[in-house]
């Protein structure tokens, strides 16, 4: 029977959130819902299967770990890409690749929450409550000030709305942006110095790339407002994490809304997980019931297809 194996399901979702009684009945699923970073515990537990399903980039599968693997036939990926996975070493195995289709809103939407219990300080009041407290400080008005967008595509885009709707002043840069396209976003184009100092939220919404990668450093940190917030639920990498642990620890910045870091999952002990000016969360932006849906739903359907020789939605070939 065919080995299944359905990786970083945290939650212990993946079995409900859509019906696999068609894969059960002809393939023997085993459900992980914990994360082994370790590369031979990893391969030890994965050697067995045949068929491997990732929650987008929660395990990579590099070649040295695919070249571990010599019974892995097919990989099932949820959202349409995956940068975690080398594609080039699977297909040289003969390993096929499968993509799903997925949802935007879950970002944007994670990002208002962010920025909203940064500038109302949820957690230290919410904190407060719990404890018997009442009031300990003064929220910050998101009306009157400046939204900062480094990235204006979709995510961007969508977060530019809301901005909008609140009353701020949205601006926005990127290598490629065009003042065309910022201003059918309503947006106003500005050059990255401009947006670095002006930026009360300066948000992140970039595809991390090696162009992207540490588009934010120290150099950029000193020329934000000492009363700017940082929102990344982008990737972790677009920003230097020791330049920004170094800039918050000194209180350069205000403050940082994080979703994403260089390690995940975020490593116990961490400065993030300690600092009285960062707000974490453990990369939700995509981790919705819609979102989720979609993805598993694809994912038996891409199952099936692939055990019945039919076509599949490949991301790959």
């Amino acid at each position: 029977m065919i080995k299944v194996a359905i990786l970083d399901d945290y939650q212990g979702v993946a079995l409900s959130i859509t019906n696999w009684s068609e894969v059960a009945a002809r393939a023997e699923i085993t459900v992980f819902q914990d994360h082994l970073a370790d590369v031979d515990l990893l391969v030890r537990r994965l050697l067995p299967f045949d068929v491997i399903c990732v929650m987008r980039e929660r395990t990579p599968l590099t070649a040295e770990i695919l070249k571990r693997l010599p019974n892995l036939k097919f990989i099932c990926s949820n959202a349409a890409q995956n940068a975690s996975i080398d594609v080039e070493a699977a297909l040289r195995q003969g390993v096929l690749i499968s993509a799903t289709g997925g949802r935007s809103n879950g970002a944007p939407e994670l990002t208002w929450a962010l920025i909203l219990a940064s500038a109302r300080h949820l957690s230290a009041e919410l904190g407060s409550v719990r404890s018997n407290g009442w009031q300990t400080g003064v929220g910050n008005d998101l009306q009157g000030s400046t939204l900062g967008l480094l990235g204006l595509g979709r995510v961007g885009s969508s977060v530019a709305a809301v901005g909008r709707a609140f009353g701020m002043k949205v601006i926005a840069w990127s290598q490629n942006l065009t003042a065309s396209a910022a201003e059918a976003a309503g947006v106003t184009l500005v050059d990255k110095t401009t947006l670095l100092k002006e930026s009360d939220w300066l948000s992140l919404h970039l595809i991390l790339s090696e162009r992207s990668k540490n588009i934010i450093g120290t150099a950029e940190l000193a020329l934000m407002k000492s009363s700017a917030w940082l929102v990344n639920t982008s990737r972790g990498p677009l920003v230097d994490e020791a330049a920004l642990i170094e800039t918050l620890a000194k209180r350069g910045i205000a403050g940082a809304a994080l979703d994403v870091f260089d390690t995940e999952p975020l490593p116990t002990g961490h400065p993030f997980r300690t600092f009285d000016n960062v707000l974490c969360t453990p990369h939700l932006g995509y981790v919705t019931q819609g979102t989720y849906k979609v993805f598993y739903e694809d994912t038996v359907y891409n199952l099936l297809a692939w055990m019945d020789g039919s076509p599949i939605r490949l991301m790959y070939r």
